[in-house]
C-alpha cells in the first residue's frame, strides 16, 4: 500500500471511530427553526408585556389578577416554544440520519439525551421556585445558563461545535444577571438568533454538501 493509501484508510477508522463514539446526526436546520420559532415567541411576549405596562400606568395601580394571567401566558408560551423547537429538532435530525443511513435512536443518542436532560432538568425544578418565590426577573438568565449547560455535557457525545454554543449561552445568561430587566432582550439574542447563527454555521459545515446531493 502506498503512504496517500494509508492515510485515507487510517482516515476511515478514524470516522467509523467517530461515528461509534458521537452522535453525528443533529442538523444544522433544527437550530434555524427553533431560533426561528424563538424570535416569534420574543415578538408575541413583547407585544403582551407592552400591553400590561401600558394599562398598569393608564389605571395607576397593580393589579394581581393581571399580572397572574400574564405569567400563565409567558409560562404556555414558553412550554409551547419549547415543544415545538423538540418536535422541530426531532424531524431534522431524523432526516439527516435518514439520509446519512444512520440510527436515529442508539446508545450514543441516550448519552447525549441523558447528558442534556440531567441539566434541563435541574434548571426545570431551579426555575419553578423561582416562580414559586415570585423572583421572575431572574428566570430568563436562569434558563440560557442552565440550557448551556446542558449543551456543554451533552457535547461530549455529540459534535464539538455545540460545546461553543453552550458557553456562549452560559456567558449570555450571566451577563443577563447584570441587566435583569432586560431579560426578554437576552432570552431573544439566547434561544433566537445564537441558535440561528448555529444552525447556519453547522449546516455550511456539515450537510451543504449533502443537499446538493439531494
Amino acid at each position: 500500500m502506498t503512504e496517500q493509501q494509508h492515510l485515507e484508510v487510517l482516515s476511515d477508522i478514524k470516522r467509523m471511530m467517530e461515528r461509534s463514539s458521537r452522535y453525528m446526526s443533529l442538523s444544522g436546520l433544527s437550530g434555524v427553526f427553533a431560533g426561528a420559532v424563538s424570535l416569534i415567541a420574543a415578538g408575541i411576549a413583547y407585544y403582551w408585556l407592552h400591553d400590561y405596562y401600558t394599562q398598569w400606568n393608564t389605571s395607576g395601580r397593580f393589579d394581581p389578577a393581571a399580572f397572574d394571567l400574564l405569567r400563565i401566558r409567558l409560562i404556555v408560551l414558553a412550554v409551547t416554544v419549547m415543544g415545538l423547537a423538540f418536535a422541530g429538532g426531532t424531524y431534522f435530525t431524523w432526516k439527516k440520519a435518514k439520509f446519512n443511513k444512520l440510527p436515529v435512536w442508539d446508545a450514543t443518542s441516550r448519552k447525549v439525551f441523558i447528558n442534556g436532560l440531567i441539566p434541563m432538568a435541574a434548571g426545570g425544578a431551579f426555575i419553578a421556585g423561582l416562580l414559586y418565590n415570585n423572583l421572575e426577573v431572574m428566570v430568563a438568565p436562569s434558563c440560557l445558563v442552565f440550557y448551556g449547560l446542558a449543551l456543554v455535557n451533552a457535547s461530549k457525545y455529540t459534535l464539538t461545535d455545540i460545546r461553543y454554543l453552550g458557553i456562549a449561552e452560559i456567558g449570555l445568561g450571566i451577563l443577563n444577571v447584570f441587566f435583569l430587566r432586560k431579560g426578554l432582550y437576552f432570552w431573544a439574542i439566547g434561544f433566537g438568533i445564537m441558535h440561528i447563527l448555529y444552525g447556519v454555521i453547522m449546516w455550511w459545515k456539515y450537510e451543504k454538501g449533502a443537499a446538493k446531493e439531494e
